[in-house]
């Protein structure tokens, strides 16, 4: 949490994280916006056991973005009739990581949207880390 954010004293709104998402998106360059223009953005407090679970998690906490979809290095002509692609940020998770850290919330969504992006286009959490501990 920025200085600024931790003066106003302030707890911001599922809306505001979805702003910051969208934000984040159109920014994107071609060509990458344009393979996720029929991407699903969702706002959800935090994620079922469920879900954690199945992405090997042990608490629902740790999980603060999800993509859901097949990434576009397995998609083929022969995919049809499959849900749209999504990505879920959970704010309740986001929230606490913001209060726990330095890093502005703007910065903090603007990364696990870009994570989640990472997904789309076939990168493995490994991948997005290696790529990360080389650009710093």
């Amino acid at each position: 949490m920025t200085p600024a954010e931790r003066l106003s004293g302030r707890m911001p709104t599922e809306d505001e994280i979805e702003e910051i998402a969208q934000r984040t998106l159109e920014r994107l360059p071609s060509p990458f916006a344009e393979s996720l223009r029929d991407i699903v953005l969702q706002i959800v407090p935090v994620a079922d056991a469920e879900t954690a679970r199945r992405v090997g998690l042990s608490h629902p906490m740790q999980l603060s973005g999800l993509y859901e979809g097949v990434s576009l290095n397995h998609q083929s002509v022969s995919h049809s009739g499959t849900l749209p692609e999504r990505i879920t940020l959970y704010s309740r998770p986001i929230l606490a990581e913001w209060h726990s850290t330095p890093v502005g919330l703007e910065q903090l969504v603007s990364h696990i949207v870009i994570h989640e992006i990472g997904h789309h286009f076939g990168f493995s959490d490994d991948d997005m880390h290696a790529l990360e501990d080389s650009s710093e």
